[in-house]
């Protein structure tokens, strides 16, 4: 017999188990829902006294109601929020817990707060004293239906327009979105302030991810994650953890319940895909070979930047090639070093353009402000090489990296002759919680002017990444901004190294000279 413990997130009780639930037990499983203190459990009585332990205890007390036995297997699932209680539970009744699904949920490290994987980053500023982070009072008015303000040690849960600060609200139907907001219940803010304690016994228990793709990376992006050396994300391919996507938004339960139920099934018997390890075996997609066989080239290093220069004399104008991410900040070799970008660059510069790479510190999403610094100032530095024709310069941006296009695209100065993206992240992905106005590209290209856009895009896309790149196309178009799109119809996000087609090889030849074309004209 499986036995479901369902744990609700942020704002949320029981009720939203309800139909989920029901389809659980008509599949011959024994269901629970925890109903955690003040949020559709016993009254929250003195609030301020509420936190996680508080909501641990809630949880551990349906564990011992339940009980384990020979032939009953307890699975846990912990939705957003939701998971940190779990986690703790399990934590302390290792031995009886068969599963922990973690659903649309993260991975919360000893020692830190629930509040860490809150998604609106001037929220968590807010309410772990540092301010506002620079937002302003209109954008915190916003975060719930009082005006942003915490009432008496709760979060009061958001308004109705307000629940896509928290996760995607896609796949919900009006009357689902109308309940949700009905039924919301303040947030002791005790919760999310109290950091978990986790001796590692949770750790050995069986876990499995279940990813809505509406509002965040899938599978896909998760194993670029592991190839890239993230820890965290190495160690669950160590462990064996076991993944499922949903194609919906954050609030599963609600959206698909049907297909919700199949998956916790599954789950609890172990199904489920399994992230590839990355071993002395197996060279990592963003390690191989680049496309090309260009030449080597000699550079040069200076800080965090390698400068490719021509043959013949100077001054030649420059690409800046700026790498993606987020990149760990423990990964070797460092993006500069990948073989995309230094093929890039010894391409370019034997075409007879200064070529640099570059490392900046894009480690987390919330680390695009230092990014740019970091871009910034390593393209004031090569400008001011002598050998380096500070007034032709292109940039030219990948992947991830794409948030930073924003802040060239809409004041783009007069030195600055082509900007390229090759499959780049053109909006904040859902779940990033990135609320500020800064990094969008989608509406930065409106104040473009008249600086040309090249533009690659692969045909084989990640779903959620080719949204934005199809949003940032068709305000292109309205504004009448001038972009050129280089399609790699059979490509995938980094097909430089991943597909080594002769498509893909014209494709980066096209690019390319559409680049130098418009920063030598």
């Amino acid at each position: 017999m499986t036995v479901f413990i369902l744990v609700a997130g942020a704002f949320t009780g029981p009720h939203v188990w309800r139909d989920t639930a029901a389809r659980l037990a008509g599949k011959g499983a024994e269901v629970h829902t925890a109903a955690l203190t003040g949020l559709g459990g016993r009254p929250a009585g003195d609030v301020a006294a509420v936190d996680l332990e508080t909501h641990i205890a809630d949880v551990l007390a349906v564990i011992d109601r339940v009980g384990a036995g020979p032939g009953r297997e307890i699975v846990l699932v912990g939705h957003d929020y939701g998971i940190h209680p779990v986690l703790g539970a399990a934590d302390r009744r290792a031995g009886a817990i068969a599963r922990i699904i973690h659903l649309d949920a993260g991975m919360p490290q000893d020692g830190v707060p629930a509040l860490a994987a809150v998604p609106d980053e001037r929220l968590r500023e807010r309410l772990s004293g540092g301010g506002d982070g620079g937002g302003g009072e209109g954008e915190c008015d916003r975060l719930s239906a009082s005006a942003g303000e915490e009432r008496a040690g709760e979060l009061p849960p958001p308004d109705r327009d307000a629940w896509p600060l928290w996760g995607s609200t896609a796949g919900l139907s009006d009357e689902a979105l109308d309940g949700l907001t009905a039924r919301a219940a303040p947030q002791p803010l005790g919760t999310l302030l109290q950091p978990l304690r986790l001796t590692g016994a949770a750790a050995q228990v069986p876990a499995t991810g279940v990813l809505c793709t509406g509002n965040g990376p899938g599978i896909e992006l998760v194993q670029l994650g592991v190839d890239a050396g993230d820890p965290a994300l190495v160690a669950l391919a160590g462990r064996g953890v076991t993944f499922f996507e949903l194609p919906t938004g954050h609030w599963p339960m609600l959206s698909c319940p049907a297909e919700l139920a199949g998956v916790l099934l599954a789950a609890a018997g172990g199904g489920g895909h399994r992230l590839s390890s990355a071993d002395a075996a197996r060279t990592p997609p963003h390690l191989r070979p680049f496309l090309l066989d260009v030449p080597e080239r000699p550079r040069e290093r200076t800080g965090n930047t390698d400068l490719y220069l021509p043959d013949g004399p100077g001054p030649h104008p420059a690409v800046v090639f700026v790498h993606g991410g987020p990149v760990p900040a423990g990964v070797r070799p460092t993006p500069r070093d990948w073989p995309t970008l230094t093929g890039y660059a010894r391409y370019v510069a034997g075409l007879g353009a200064a070529a640099v790479t570059l490392d900046h510190r894009l480690h987390a999403v919330s680390d695009y402000g230092r990014a740019a610094e970091d871009v910034a100032a390593a393209v004031e530095r090569v400008r001011a090489d002598p050998r380096v024709d500070g007034d032709r310069v292109a940039l030219w941006f990948f992947s991830g990296g794409g948030p930073l296009t924003a802040d060239w695209l809409a004041a783009p100065p007069a030195w600055l002759r082509c900007l390229a993206a090759n499959y780049p992240i053109l909006a904040p992905l859902p779940g990033w919680g990135l609320s500020g106005a800064r990094f969008r590209p989608v509406e930065a290209v409106a104040r473009v002017g008249k600086l040309p856009v090249v533009l690659v895009r692969a045909g084989r896309e990640i779903a959620g990444i080719a949204v934005t790149v199809e949003e940032f196309l068709t305000e292109a178009a309205r504004c009448g901004a001038d972009v050129e799109v280089v399609d790699v119809p059979e490509g995938r996000h980094g097909f430089e190294t991943l597909d080594p087609t002769d498509d893909a090889r014209e494709a980066v030849r096209r690019a390319v000279a559409a680049v130098l074309a418009r920063l030598t004209a």
